[in-house]
């Protein structure tokens, strides 16, 4: 139901309590299914009083839930169950002769595969068995094989899994481990995830985390890219597997992404400093007459470096963004930069 629902059953637990004193219990199962305004018109009663609320949500209630409703409730966090506790249950399914299956013919091993096949969840495992039993035919584990053969990878694109595998696949590829990073790629595309979605991430990484360390790894992520978008499925995963495996054996570097956030810091927290007269562009008698552009030293002048100038505003003097790593290409940026910066070669330190 919606906001209106929500304030009817609001209403009347108002009524119990003026006319009884007790509360209502009120529990909502697939919370998360309530979007915020729903979940807003519930937040005065839960402080007041008027109603106690249990929520019950197989996502992440950190994502599901707004953040003032979960302030000012308690989460439990409820595993998944053991293979060997699905199979405890699915035994006593199969010897509960009032409700459960006890004509079924089920042997250990088959057991055994479908609690493990389960994946935890015992209502899909009661529901297998279930239907694995209808037709009065032994069950073996060739059946459980096959009922499990089109079987749903845990992976919702808008809930918690969704981000733990695709933190996953990340932390693989930075970690330089391209067996990992691989699984969990095909992982996310196996379960239905969008490749471009994955190729986006692809592009990024080797950027933000391979960055000079190997500048050509932003070219093969962009060329992934469009052999994907130019060959379509299935072809169009081997570029992507190919530039999987190339970003995660890649030395890394995140110095350009550290320099970004660093002069983005700057920008924020300083505001726009005013651009020193020498760096000003002067079109105008005027403007030169003003100072604009006055002492700029043209590097193509001095052998293609201005050794000693200056660039940043005047407040920043001095300011390092970019600490180039000792890791692969970067490693010789690193000495030119000291070089051009008129510091001791990094490498000697």
């Amino acid at each position: 139901g919606g906001v209106k629902q929500v304030r009817e059953i609001v209403a009347e637990a108002e009524k119990r309590r003026r006319r009884t004193g007790k509360r209502t219990l009120l529990f909502v199962d697939e919370i998360h299914r309530f979007n915020k305004a729903q979940q807003d018109a519930l937040l005065p009663h839960v402080e007041d009083g008027t109603v106690t609320l249990i929520g019950a949500t197989t996502e992440n209630p950190s994502f599901a839930v707004n953040a003032a409703l979960l302030s000012r409730a308690r989460v439990f966090r409820l595993e998944a169950l053991s293979p060997e506790e699905v199979e405890e249950l699915l035994r006593r399914a199969l010897g509960d002769a009032e409700r459960g299956l006890p004509d079924a013919k089920v042997d250990d091993e088959a057991l055994e595969a479908l609690a493990v096949a389960s994946r935890g969840d015992a209502r899909r495992a009661l529901t297998v068995l279930e239907a694995l039993a209808a037709d009065g035919r032994p069950v073996d584990v060739d059946a459980v094989s096959q009922a499990f053969e089109s079987k749903t990878l845990l992976y919702d694109k808008a809930g918690e899994e969704h981000y733990n595998v695709v933190s996953a696949f990340i932390k693989s590829m930075r970690g330089s481990d391209p067996d990992a990073a691989i699984y969990w790629m095909m992982r996310m595309l196996e379960a239905g995830e969008d490749p471009l979605f994955v190729l986006r991430r692809l592009v990024i990484f080797a950027s933000e985390d391979i960055g000079n360390a190997d500048p050509r790894a932003l070219q093969v992520a962009v060329a992934a890219d469009q052999a994907f978008r130019r060959l379509g499925m299935p072809e169009g995963l081997h570029p992507m597997a190919q530039c999987c495996t190339y970003l995660a054996v890649a030395p890394k570097s995140n110095a350009s992404y550290m320099a970004f956030l660093g002069a983005q810091k700057d920008v924020r927290d300083r505001g726009a400093l005013p651009v020193p007269l020498k760096l000003r562009n002067a079109p105008t008698k005027a403007m030169k007459a003003w100072g604009y552009g006055g002492g700029y030293r043209y590097p193509h002048d001095e052998g293609g470096h201005a050794t000693g100038e200056t660039y940043l505003p005047d407040e920043l003097a001095g300011r390092r963004y970019y600490h180039p790593t000792a890791n692969g290409l970067e490693a010789r940026i690193r000495e030119r930069l000291a070089r051009l910066r008129g510091e001791s070669d990094p490498s000697d330190d």
